[in-house]
């Protein structure tokens, strides 16, 4: 029989070590006036905009509960647009505002910033993101 000890478990040692990767990221995003979460949506408009509300949540594993906000503090901020879609009023689309675009330099230099502060070499970050990515996926046969 296998040990019941928490810290034998997988689950606790994603949960931790996701916990400390968020933590990292604070002191470079607060000069940004942004939290992780908008953060995510920033960097994933700097590549991809514009975005429908529901392709941002869909691309950051977020439910439309968990997205909406973020994307109308993000807003209020003056970092991001919402439009409403001519042909479909249900579907808004989100657009990084100049003032949003300011910011590309700075949040574009997080993942180096963050792959330094975690001592780890390149090759080991990739086999790491590797892993994860299989990490509740089924296997293919």
């Amino acid at each position: 029989m296998s040990s019941l000890e928490v810290n034998t478990l997988l689950s606790f040692a994603l949960y931790g070590a996701a916990n400390r990767l968020v933590r990292m990221h604070k002191p470079f995003l607060d000069p940004l006036g942004l939290t992780f979460p908008q953060y995510l949506v920033v960097l994933e408009l700097l590549g991809h905009a514009p975005r429908s509300v529901g392709e941002l949540g869909a691309r950051l594993g977020m439910d439309t509960g968990t997205i909406t906000p973020l994307i109308k503090r993000l807003d209020q901020a003056g970092l991001v647009a919402r439009q409403r879609d001519t042909h479909d009023e249900r579907k808004v689309f989100v657009t990084l505002t100049p003032a949003g675009e300011v910011l590309r330099d700075s949040v574009s230099a997080v993942p180096q910033q963050i792959e330094t502060a975690c001592q780890i070499s390149n090759e080991r970050a990739r086999e790491l993101r590797e892993a994860l990515d299989d990490v509740g996926r089924p296997r293919r046969s």
